[in-house]
């Protein structure tokens, strides 16, 4: 039997997420919203951890409502991979990574070099570095970085500008692309 595929997913893995909305956490709206309307009212995110060898691909939004346990994995996977501890990752950042991806029109899964940071690991990179903030959005689980093969630096900072939701910072000589869901603002080359 020939099974119908919706941007990549079976029609049962469709279903079975529309079953999961039954638990829904409360809607954050971002505006990256109007960029993720074409989804067909629907979210999805995907990710791989190298430094785990985790993976995710899932629809984490349908029809207004975010599904809470697709939401626990995402915190999980965006954890602090040095000490396993995890917060919750504001649904906004999801929202923006997810629409600057439909934006790129790539299959390719974002490759998270970091999400949620603790404390301890934030005082650990900043005095390795100049370039880490004190007061990160990281700590407070709204920021990630990302790297895509396929697309460059410039490329996937244009697509997270372009969705006018928070800050984009461009990290060109270490290959990576900064989205968080504060103020609106760029930054890097």
């Amino acid at each position: 039997m020939e099974k119908a595929r919706i941007t990549g997913l079976t029609r049962r893995g469709l279903l079975g997420a529309f079953a999961a909305t039954a638990v829904a956490a409360t809607p954050t709206y971002s505006n990256a919203f109007g960029f993720l309307r074409g989804a067909g009212d629907v979210r999805r995110i995907r990710m791989y951890s190298g430094r785990t060898g985790e993976s995710i691909d899932m629809i984490y939004w349908i029809e207004g409502n975010y599904i809470k346990d697709a939401l626990n994995e995402i915190n999980v996977f965006m954890r602090d991979w040095r000490n396993n501890k995890t917060i919750g990752i504001d649904a906004r950042t999801v929202d923006i990574m997810a629409a600057a991806h439909n934006l790129m029109d790539v299959e390719e899964p974002y490759m998270l070099l970091s999400g949620y940071r603790s404390p301890e690991t934030n005082a650990m990179l900043r005095s390795r570095s100049s370039g880490v903030a004190k007061n990160s959005l990281h700590l407070r689980g709204q920021a990630a970085d990302l790297r895509l093969n396929s697309r460059s630096v410039n490329q996937m900072a244009k697509a997270a500008a372009a969705c006018s939701a928070g800050g984009v910072g461009r990290y060109s000589r270490s290959d990576f692309v900064h989205m968080d869901c504060g103020t609106v603002r760029t930054w890097g080359r």
